[in-house]
């Protein structure tokens, strides 16, 4: 890839309400994962991997420690001469008086200049709070490959889950035909993943004329998408195959966080030749006690364990009581379990105490219990 050939932008303004107290005092694409990671890791660690230099990351909601975060550039190799990751607030009022981007499309539309600066050839468009490893230089060798005007990452779903995304309809050569935003009927499966690759000139003008159009939700799903296929551009689907989850929920971010007790998982944090970056305190090794009890756990350094742990995963600076029991759960940073204590099927929020001999949660539950306050 030349330079500045192709410029990333990543939305990271949104709360994730549905990740409920998670995300009270921060963004949802800050949430800690696997151990040590933040969700926002993925996207960055994926464009430094691509040999993408330059990265705006767009916060809004709760954008002070993502914000903070995120102009690390040091963490993702993106800090030398001629690279960086930049964080781009909203700039512009919307209904309110604070400064907000009325739509995904408007937080690009509110960079233009910013964008412009580098001039690039494409932009690529990535949502921030998804966990995936992807080659975004094969993705715009495809789209150059089609002379489309833009290319969407696709994967397919269930019918089930069809219902919850954007849906491509696609002929025998992958081109888009038509387009369903959360369709009840879905006609096919094929869910966009939030990634875009698309001609910068094409987009940037219809950017500008979506901007005052007073009927228009500024988004790229809802609008952007369905005027570039009305307008006649060549759409096309990129199929991706590898791990890809979109952890919107409480039980698809417990779901995530246990994929990585699964051996062959597709996602592999150790490999070598494609590095996920995060900050890295360099805590103590974990501790793991005499009378300790370990059986498919996922444990990161800075932890210290001295009772039961069975097919869970522990943070960086968690901590396990002896005689504890945690069991098909998902312990985040500074959580500290009593002695005594049993954690069944819950996720606990970051710095929670679960005191000792206490009882959280349930084998027969049907969800994920989220614990965010000391019990």
């Amino acid at each position: 890839m030349k330079q500045n050939e192709m410029l990333a932008m990543i939305l990271a303004g949104g709360r994730g309400s549905r990740l409920h107290d998670l995300t009270n005092k921060v963004a949802k694409p800050a949430v800690s994962y696997g151990g040590k990671y933040r969700i926002i890791d993925f996207p960055l660690s994926n464009c430094a991997n691509s040999g993408i230099s330059t990265v705006g990351v767009l916060t809004q909601y709760e954008s002070v420690l993502l914000g903070s975060y995120a102009a690390k550039s040091g963490l993702w190799g993106l800090d030398t001469k001629d690279s960086g990751v930049y964080v781009l607030p909203p700039r512009e009022k919307a209904d309110s008086d604070l400064d907000v981007y009325r739509g995904t499309a408007d937080a690009i539309t509110q960079n233009i200049d910013f964008i412009d600066n580098y001039d690039p050839e494409y932009l690529l468009v990535l949502s921030g709070d998804h966990i995936y490893k992807m080659n975004y230089d094969k993705m715009l060798a495809y789209h150059k490959a089609q002379n489309a005007a833009a290319t969407i990452a696709v994967m397919p779903v269930t019918l089930e889950e069809a219902t919850r995304f954007g849906i491509m309809i696609t002929d025998e050569d992958n081109k888009i035909i038509d387009f369903e935003e959360k369709p009840a009927h879905p006609r096919s499966t094929l869910a966009s993943m939030g990634i875009y690759v698309f001609d910068w000139a094409k987009l940037r003008a219809l950017l500008i004329k979506d901007k005052d159009d007073e009927n228009s939700s500024h988004d790229f799903g809802n609008d952007i998408i369905p005027a570039l296929l009305n307008g006649g551009e060549k759409l096309v689907a990129f199929k991706f195959e590898g791990y890809w989850k979109d952890v919107g929920t409480i039980d698809s971010l417990w779901e995530a966080n246990m994929d990585l007790l699964d051996e062959n998982n597709e996602l592999n944090l150790n490999d070598p030749t494609w590095r996920i970056y995060t900050e890295d305190a360099a805590p103590l090794p974990a501790y793991i006690g005499p009378d300790a009890e370990i059986g498919a756990a996922y444990i990161t350094q800075g932890t210290r364990v001295e009772g039961e742990v069975k097919n869970s995963v522990i943070f960086t600076g968690a901590e396990v009581g002896k005689g504890a029991h945690i069991i098909d759960s998902v312990l985040m940073p500074g959580v500290k379990v009593a002695e005594g204590a049993t954690v069944t099927r819950a996720l606990i929020a970051n710095d929670i105490k679960v005191s000792k001999d206490a009882v959280v949660g349930s084998a027969d539950s049907k969800e994920i219990l989220l614990v965010a306050q000391d019990v």
